[in-house]
């Protein structure tokens, strides 16, 4: 069975549209959305509404860390775009991501197995699938007599992405898994050369749930993404393949593997 994995598709419709072509099985690990391109501050949701040159600032920031004065742009920033536009900057910012989510789930082949990034919001999937589009999280399938795990979301960081939540939270999601043949995660196991992003020059979050698991139950794969530019692609961990499937937005390929 040939399977495509992608990950961390950051607004990449017009190649996630061809991401499943000659695929027995397509797997999408989340982070479908384009706030902030570290590498062009002009694109994504952040650009379209704070301009481009507020986004190169607020990148700066988040580089540097210095997350309460990168809150503090956006909040003096927000109240100016209210006034000029006539709407509150949440109604904005979901009328950006809908039409991002309306585009990549237009582009998404049938069928596909999703789970949430870091970056997504759950909440507004539902508008937008397919009839082939199956959303997985903390939970299993069974696909050409192999089961498959998924586990989405990200771990709380100083980032505050949309969809980060408590270790105890999503070591349940695993918990509720239970063991099976290729676990596939948004966020990688806490190993640290799968962790350091070697273009951020930062350690990335990673679950030490997700790697006591795979040690326990020891799935033939584990695919996960988050990590842009791992310092490894992949670890072997006993007998499972840990496996970042790739950063999608800048590779435009899905990761392939033969089950």
């Amino acid at each position: 069975m040939r399977v495509h994995v992608v990950s961390d598709v950051h607004g990449s419709a017009d190649a996630l549209a061809a991401a499943g072509d000659g695929a027995d099985m397509l797997i999408c690990l989340g982070d479908m959305l384009l706030f902030l391109d570290y590498a062009d501050h002009t694109q994504g949701i952040f650009a379209e509404l704070y301009g481009a040159e507020h986004a190169r600032e607020y990148i700066d920031l988040r580089t540097a860390r210095r997350f309460d004065e990168a809150r503090q742009l956006t909040t003096g920033i927000a109240a100016r775009l209210t006034a000029d536009r006539g709407a509150d900057l949440r109604t904005l910012t979901e009328q950006a991501i809908r039409r991002q989510y309306a585009a990549l789930f237009g582009a998404l082949a049938e069928p596909a197995y999703l789970t949430y990034g870091n970056v997504d919001v759950p909440r507004m999937w539902n508008g937008y699938l397919k009839p082939g589009h199956h959303v997985v999280d903390g939970g299993r399938v069974e696909v050409g007599g192999l089961t498959f795990g998924f586990a989405g979301a990200g771990l709380i960081s100083p980032y505050r992405t949309p969809n980060e939540i408590p270790a105890a939270e999503f070591a349940a999601k695993l918990d509720a898994v239970g063991p099976v043949d290729v676990l596939c995660t948004h966020i990688p196991p806490a190993v640290p050369e799968l962790l350091y992003d070697t273009v951020a020059r930062r350690m990335e979050t990673g679950s030490q749930a997700l790697l006591e698991v795979i040690r326990r139950t020891q799935p033939r794969y584990a695919f996960f993404g988050h990590v842009h530019n791992p310092l490894v692609q992949r670890v072997r961990v006993g007998r499972t393949e840990c496996v970042n499937v790739g950063h999608f937005r800048a590779t435009r390929v899905p990761y392939v593997v033969q089950l």
